[in-house]
């Protein structure tokens, strides 16, 4: 599968690593241009490109940016993408560490992926948000492990959303269905679910555990 990556930070290298490792072809981009990712794809055999040109093609397009840089991002991000391309939001919002006060998300109640959805004109599916950069390199297990993580899974596109949680059951997690995006706050950053290494049946129990108030540290 041809697979566009946005962002090649913790999380967005490392995804680069195993979907490489398991033979997808993947073009990797950052905001400081082709020439700084010359070790990464040397390391992993994936493409570097320029941010506009990461998700063409691509059946899969991960945006891994710090939410502040989700507004830079170019205009026509997913223009030649494939049809029913599936994008990917692994973003958090920490005001106070990073991002400052964004009012749509504190006042409006709007979620996190709502927001960065709006701002690149496209439905997304959030995942790998509350996850360990280093788990994704060292906590794969094969289906049926009983120490396999599940990682929860939240869009509006049932189709999209299925692609990518085939993507990561590939990758070696399991998933759990974690609703709409509308719903994605039960997953946001100071949730239970937040960083939690469990299986399926602990991570349902964190995502119906959740509340809607942000915690001071997360607001602006």
């Amino acid at each position: 599968m041809k697979i566009g990556i946005i962002g090649a930070g913790n999380i967005g290298g490392n995804l680069t690593r195993r979907l490489t490792a398991l033979g997808h072809d993947v073009a990797v981009s950052n905001s400081r241009g082709p020439g700084t990712l010359t070790a990464l794809a040397e390391e992993t055999g994936a493409t570097p490109v320029r941010v506009e040109e990461a998700a063409r093609g691509a059946e899969i397009v991960v945006v891994a940016v710090p939410l502040k840089a989700v507004p830079e991002l170019p205009t026509g991000l997913l223009e030649g993408a494939a049809e029913g391309v599936a994008v990917i939001d692994t973003g958090n919002y920490y005001p106070r560490e990073r991002d400052g006060r964004i009012a749509e998300i504190e006042d409006g109640g709007v979620t996190e992926s709502r927001w960065t959805e709006r701002r690149i004109g496209h439905p997304v599916i959030k995942a790998f948000n509350g996850t360990y950069a280093q788990d994704i390199l060292d906590r794969p297990r094969p289906a049926g492990d009983p120490d396999r993580i599940a990682l929860p899974v939240a869009g509006d596109d049932e189709a999209a959303k299925a692609k990518v949680r085939a993507l990561i059951d590939e990758l070696g997690f399991d998933t759990v269905d974690a609703g709409g995006i509308d719903d994605s706050w039960r997953q946001q950053p100071a949730t239970p679910v937040y960083g939690l290494r469990e299986g399926v049946d602990s991570v349902t129990k964190a995502l119906a555990e959740a509340s809607r108030e942000r915690t001071p540290e997360f607001r602006g």
